[in-house]
């Protein structure tokens, strides 16, 4: 018997307004220590192409955990920094979204 992925994503790209780039990661799982690699290895080169707003969808993002924040976040920071790519978290969870509250990260992900 296989075991079951602990997570995995749906990647969709479309054009968003005034002809942009737009690729929505619909998470469905746990974002957890054991696998914050495959969302680093997804989403860093979408970071480094630029020009392009990055949507991550969390409503079916079962759990996260301390690593998977942390991902989450340096995500954030590289986009920040690369400049004209936008990255952002829709479709919260409470759970997820009293943890980005509780961690004082709601602002970061706001932007």
């Amino acid at each position: 018997m296989t075991a079951k992925p602990v997570i995995h994503f749906d990647v969709e790209e479309s054009l968003g307004k005034y002809g942009s780039l737009v690729t929505t990661i619909k998470c469905h799982g746990r974002l957890i220590s054991e696998n914050v690699k495959e969302i680093r290895e997804l989403v860093r080169p979408l970071i480094q192409a630029g020009r392009r707003r990055i949507v991550i969808d969390c409503s079916d993002l079962q759990s996260l955990d301390s690593s998977g924040l942390g991902a989450l976040v340096s995500l954030k920071v590289s986009a920040i920094n690369k400049g004209l790519v936008k990255l952002e978290l829709v479709n919260l969870s409470p759970r997820v979204s009293d943890l980005l509250k509780l961690s004082r990260l709601t602002e970061l992900f706001a932007s």
